[in-house]
């Protein structure tokens, strides 16, 4: 009997660390994946092959892990006041610091392993990516909008894509089209959308402790300012999309989006904690309508 003991001590630390990194909550990982994905289709124009998929993807699911762990250590302090985090690994300290941050570098030198399978202008776009995705959890102390940051983080596969994509061997980012970075920023209201909804379930924790949102600088807009992201990413995605080349098949993705949209607002216009963070938790389903339109259209060409 005293044997098994010693047996279940990795278990539960393997268990901390999944925790840490939002293992059972693939909601997270998946807004980052399928505009990443969208744009991957579109540079390729069409199917991008199997190895690009599979950078972008796994890629995408550690970097956004590793982001987990940078967040937890960021925010541990501030965690410990809020309902929602208190009981995160490092906020209770079941998971150390040092222990936070290296798990978050391992993770990170591994998503940068893929990116070192493509070529030099994606791997100069990944520099970029990695520093914005530090940063963002400093930008809610200083920020009145924090989410715009995170915002181009989240957005940031998308030239890299592009340059993945099209990029040759040369040190520079000629590569990346204008279309590239006008995605990022349709894209980043689309985060603005999702992530203040997030905030929202937030709010009355943060005005207590000092952090500033993006649904507490709206105010009593905040509900109207979600609906205008919304309108604002999409009608700049359905114009971009169309100057692209894509067709009906990618605008009927764009409508699926739209009425999603138009559900969401149905949740947070009664600023109902729960709703607005189910309404958080569905905005992948939107996602994967504008990466399935887009697909789909280029597809059936």
């Amino acid at each position: 009997m005293t044997s098994a003991a010693p047996a279940a001590a990795p278990l539960s630390r393997l268990a901390l660390y999944l925790q840490l990194i939002r293992w059972d909550r693939p909601a997270g990982w998946l807004l980052l994946l399928w505009p990443t994905l969208a744009a991957l289709w579109v540079a390729a124009d069409g199917f991008p092959g199997w190895h690009l998929l599979a950078v972008f993807t796994l890629g995408t699911v550690l970097m956004r892990s590793a982001g987990c762990c940078v967040n937890d250590v960021a925010d541990r302090d501030f965690d410990r006041h809020v309902e929602r985090t208190a009981q995160r690994p490092v906020t209770t300290g079941a998971v150390s610091v040092k222990e936070a941050l290296v798990l978050g570098a391992v993770l990170a030198l591994l998503s940068f392993g893929l990116v070192l399978t493509t070529n030099p202008p994606a791997i100069l776009l990944s520099f970029a990516a990695l520093a914005v995705a530090i940063a963002y959890p400093f930008a809610k102390r200083v920020l009145a909008m924090p989410q715009a940051v995170l915002g181009i983080a989240f957005s940031f596969g998308i030239p890299m894509a592009f340059a993945a994509t099209l990029g040759g061997a040369e040190w520079n980012l000629r590569s990346v089209p204008l279309s590239a970075w006008a995605l990022l920023l349709a894209n980043l209201f689309w985060v603005l959308a999702y992530d203040t909804e997030y905030a929202m379930v937030d709010r009355a924790d943060d005005l207590r402790i000092g952090v500033r949102s993006s649904a507490i600088a709206l105010g009593r807009w905040d509900v109207a300012g979600i609906m205008v992201f919304y309108v604002t990413y999409l009608a700049m995605s359905a114009g971009l999309g169309l100057r692209l080349g894509l067709g009906r098949w990618f605008l009927l993705g764009i409508a699926a989006a739209a009425c999603q949209a138009l559900w969401h607002y149905t949740l947070i216009r009664r600023r109902s904690r729960a709703e607005c963070f189910r309404a958080f938790r569905a905005n992948h389903w939107l996602g994967f309508a504008v990466f399935a339109g887009t697909a789909v259209d280029l597809a059936l060409r």
